[in-house]
């Protein structure tokens, strides 16, 4: 190896000077120093963990292990400008055992005091200014500080809308939502739903009473940024997912009864069918009663429990029909109505429960509830209306989110069946009119289906 021996290296021309040539390392050897390149604003590392107090050296970046208790790192005493030293939390123990940086007569960010670390990974970088500032901090973080990149959950099934950052998967009838891939916290794990059975069938003769609406399940809302109905409040939550299919199913409405052939007694209007998402269950409405205490061939019978309960038939005045059948909680619906109070000599059969509210005393169906799950305000799960039982009287109207209007009595006292809940709703089936002198085979009207929405950011 040849070996050169010079006091100064200066250009022969122009205003370049090359030193070694392509794909050639120029290299300082260990222990010497340069001089007028200036710094890049880098550290090299120390591979040696530092596991006690220390004094740092210029250009040099240290690990720190506090695991075993606080450890101070002295800064270089009288530095020059441009001076360098950088530190990190090696094993995220600073917030416990913290780290002081002693300023050793210098300034740090112009203050002569000394510099604690007391956050979990933190790292800062240090590079001397003047006397007046001193060491300034140049570079700071914690390792909390990263955001991985967000991940979404990506699923199948249903009809597929979107809404700004969200996917609506919607269930009008049996299926399977599959979850292909699951997210992460910064994306989405979760997803929100709203689960409503089918509601109930109207009962008949001599004022039959409305369906209950089917049960109604949501979740609040907070997962995905939508204004869910009151049942969505605290504590129902929003379910986490994983990669499988879920079976949905969604219920059909009650029939209502037929009356046919001829007055029979006991029997109500049929109960609608349960609506399943994972593990979300949602209670059919009550079917609603029928017949009449007036009429010996048909005596009356109260509303069937269920998600929302059936109202009572004309007549009948034991305890209304339970609703949130199984109890759940928030409740999935309402009690059903007795027969309506007469007024003006107009009565009617009781109204079914409603999500929102019980069946009130005119026989009008119980209010249902409003969410915007699908991206627009809807109301479902309204409550049936009663059968009228005076002649020339209005029939009395379903509940909000569905339900069907009971029948009205017209001149002559002919009977009107009841009107069939809305499909997809969960709304009850209204309740044929009639009275003891005009219990015509009309039908009740059957209950309205049942929906499953699913809701959860994918971008």
């Amino acid at each position: 190896m040849s070996k050169i021996e010079v006091d100064a290296i200066d250009k022969q021309s122009g205003s370049t000077l090359t030193l070694g040539g392509s794909g050639t390392a120029v290299t300082l050897a260990s222990g010497a120093t340069q001089s007028g390149f200036g710094r890049t604003g880098t550290v090299d590392w120390q591979t040696t963990i530092k596991t006690g107090d220390f004094t740092a050296v210029s250009g040099e970046g240290y690990f720190v292990n506090t695991t075993g208790g606080a450890i101070t790192v002295t800064l270089p005493a009288s530095p020059s400008a441009g001076d360098i030293v950088a530190v990190s939390d090696y094993a995220q123990t600073s917030g416990t055992n913290n780290i002081t940086i002693a300023r050793n007569g210098s300034n740090i960010e112009g203050d002569a005091s000394n510099l604690v670390i007391q956050n979990n990974g933190v790292a800062m970088t240090f590079v001397y200014a003047d006397a007046t500032k001193g060491w300034k901090v140049v570079n700071a973080g914690a390792e909390s500080d990263k955001q991985p990149i967000p991940e979404y959950i990506e699923a199948t099934g249903g009809t597929i809308t979107e809404s700004g950052n969200f996917k609506i998967h919607t269930f009008t009838g049996p299926g399977t939502f599959t979850v292909c891939s699951v997210g992460n916290a910064f994306g989405s794990t979760q997803v929100d739903y709203l689960v409503v059975a089918g509601g109930g069938g109207g009962g008949v003769n001599c004022a039959g009473a409305g369906g209950g609406a089917g049960g109604y399940r949501e979740s609040p809302g907070s997962a995905t940024c939508y204004t869910a109905s009151p049942l969505g409040a605290s504590p129902a939550v929003a379910l986490p997912v994983s990669v499988q299919g879920y079976p949905i199913i969604v219920g059909a409405g009650g029939a209502g009864e037929t009356g046919s052939p001829g007055p029979r007694p006991g029997v109500a209007g049929c109960s609608g069918s349960v609506s399943t998402f994972s593990s979300i269950t949602s209670a059919g409405g009550g079917g609603g009663g029928s017949g009449c205490t007036s009429n010996a061939n048909a005596p009356g019978t109260i509303g069937q429990p269920g998600g929302s309960g059936g109202g009572h038939s004309h007549g009948t005045t034991a305890t209304v029909a339970s609703g949130n059948v199984p109890p759940v909680n928030p409740p999935q619906g309402q009690n059903g109505g007795a027969q309506a109070t007469p007024v003006k000599g107009f009565d009617a059969g009781g109204g079914g429960g409603g999500a929102g509210s019980s069946g009130p005393s005119s026989g009008c169906g119980g209010a249902g509830v409003t969410s915007s799950i699908n991206a627009t305000p809807t109301a479902r799960a309204g409550g049936g209306g009663g059968g009228a039982r005076s002649s020339g009287a209005a029939n009395p109207s379903g509940g909000t989110g569905g339900g069907g209007p009971g029948g009205a009595m017209t001149p002559g006292n002919a009977a009107e069946a009841g009107t069939a809940g809305t499909a997809n709703t969960g709304g009850g089936g209204g309740g044929m009119s009639g009275s003891s002198s005009a219990c015509k085979n009309q039908p009740g009207g059957a209950g309205g289906s049942g929906i499953v929405i699913i809701r959860y950011k994918f971008q």
